[in-house]
């Protein structure tokens, strides 16, 4: 595999202090000589740092009008490249309106050194093929074209892309962008593409959706990713903030599987399940083995399943998908997740007091399976006429959230997102005094791993349990279910952690 770093800094100086940062994850090294200011442009300066640096190094000079960092007229980009051509750069990347420029001139450069590039910043065209043909008229060794996902249904343009190129022995690189296009920077080089690109920190991403380099590799374990990889994945939207990848990831090394874990960005779930999951009408030649299901599609995903467990049926909502037999199997992990870390804290929960706080899917999960250890279950809500139907399906109480106390209850679990990192982080579903004389708390947020709620139920004298223990549980189960293999919880913990720890 080809992980290739892509570099934007203002001068030389920074310039050469990122490479040698970058060296140590990259295959391939991009100097994104736009992002230079003018007076740092030197052709001799930038072939003494080429020559310094342990990997090999591809030339960008991008104009504003196609991703880059300065305005430049073609003249400009040409008498600039002119100079450039005579460096020791392994490759340079030219977009195609240049390279259509340049092979009328005198002085033409290397064109087995070339990369000739096409951008679309606003999505993906339909056209994709016609733009490749054009590109192919090209002497440049190597075509290029990154275009804009909304949904990893635009995925699939870009792999049968890959496909035809690799057919006609073409060298190609393709690139869906934006977090929707993150399954073509993961499994691309797998499938044909000559490089994929990986930023050298969060911040210093050259395009959009593009991971870490060092993720590329030690998360998604990019250098082992072949065509017998089985790949499993989340859904949803968004994904991006999902810790689920570290932890199944982790397993597949641990258990040394041939496996890996992806986040799939989704808004058209009947199109995705369609064109891209079920073996009977989808377009991707692919070893889809499984999915996690997760907001807000728990509940929708069970239209598009030939088979849901009961389990999962009664709760109303499936948060795992099984690819068998070219049959899509329904099962829900959440409810399992969600209570074996509860009973290992407070043992049986026959005849508990338990509160539940919130109405959604999270909460659907909590009553089933509290009620089959047979709990005595209460239902809190701020609106109980949006409760009441919940409350109703299950036959249990529904009641005020607010003032309501908790003293007589001997758990309280909060499933709303209130205390979840972002715009709901300062905030809580209830305060100490009214946890106060209850004996537990359990938050179902895992992020941040410590909660407002958690801090309020330690002041009102409570013993707490986090999020991460549930996410952790249902995860051990997921993995089992694609994989047939048992991993240690302590291992998808860790792994968690440190993602959430970054």
């Amino acid at each position: 595999m080809r992980v290739c770093v892509p570099l934007n800094e203002r001068t030389l100086s920074t310039l050469a202090s990122a490479c040698v940062a970058a060296s140590d994850v990259a295959d391939i090294i991009e100097l994104r000589l736009d992002g230079l200011e003018p007076g740092e442009l030197s052709p001799s300066k930038i072939n003494h740092l080429i020559n310094s640096l342990p990997r090999p190094v591809i030339l960008t000079l991008r104009p504003s009008e196609q991703g880059g960092y300065r305005s430049l007229t073609i003249q400009e980009r040409i008498t600039n490249w002119r100079d450039l051509f005579n460096t020791d750069a392994a490759f340079f990347d030219i977009e195609s309106d240049l390279v259509s420029e340049l092979v009328t001139h005198e002085d033409q450069p290397d064109w087995s050194r070339v990369i000739s590039s096409h951008h679309d910043f606003n999505d993906t065209p339909d056209n994709l093929d016609s733009i490749y043909e054009q590109l192919a008229f090209s002497p440049a060794r190597i075509l290029k074209l990154a275009v804009q996902a909304s949904d990893v249904v635009d995925c699939l343009d870009v792999f049968k892309l890959l496909d035809r190129a690799k057919s006609e022995e073409r060298e190609t690189i393709v690139i869906a962008m934006g977090n929707a296009g993150i399954l073509t920077r993961i499994v691309g080089p797998m499938r044909g593409s000559f490089l994929t690109y990986g930023s050298l920190e969060n911040e210093k991403g050259t395009a959009p959706g593009q991971i870490v380099a060092q993720d590329l590799k030690s998360l998604y374990h990019i250098d082992e990713i072949d065509s017998e990889t089985l790949v499993t994945g989340i859904v949803g939207l968004p994904v991006m903030h999902s810790v689920s990848p570290h932890m199944h990831n982790a397993a597949f090394k641990y258990a040394h599987l041939n496996g890996v874990y992806v986040p799939l960005e989704v808004r058209n779930l009947a199109q995705f399940f369609k064109r891209m999951v079920d073996l009977r009408t989808r377009e991707l030649n692919w070893k889809l083995r499984g999915l996690s299901i997760t907001a807000p599609y728990k509940v929708e995903v069970m239209d598009h399943l030939d088979w849901i467990d009961p389990r999962a049926k009664a709760i109303g909502a499936v948060n795992t998908v099984l690819l068998e037999n070219e049959q899509l199997l329904g099962y829900n992990t959440d409810a399992d997740g969600l209570i074996d870390p509860l009973i290992s804290r407070v043992g049986a929960l026959d005849g508990l007091q338990v509160a539940v706080i919130g109405a959604g899917g999270a909460a659907n999960a909590a009553i089933f399976a509290l009620l089959e250890r047979h709990a005595e279950v209460t239902l809190y809500v701020r609106n109980v006429e949006k409760g009441r139907s919940l409350a109703e399906r299950f036959n249990i109480p529904c009641e005020q959230l607010t003032p309501a106390t908790f003293a007589a209850k001997d758990v309280v679990i909060n499933t709303t997102p209130l205390g979840s990192l972002g715009q709901y982080i300062s905030e809580t579903p209830v305060s100490s005094e009214q946890l106060r004389g209850s004996r537990f708390a359990y938050d179902l947020v895992y992020n941040p791993v410590e909660t407002l709620f958690m801090r309020e139920a330690r002041a009102a004298g409570c013993e707490v349990l986090g999020g991460l223990e549930m996410l952790v549980a249902q995860a051990v189960q997921q993995f089992k279910l694609f994989t047939q293999t048992t991993v240690l919880s302590e291992l998808m913990y860790s792994a968690a952690l440190r993602a959430l720890e970054r």
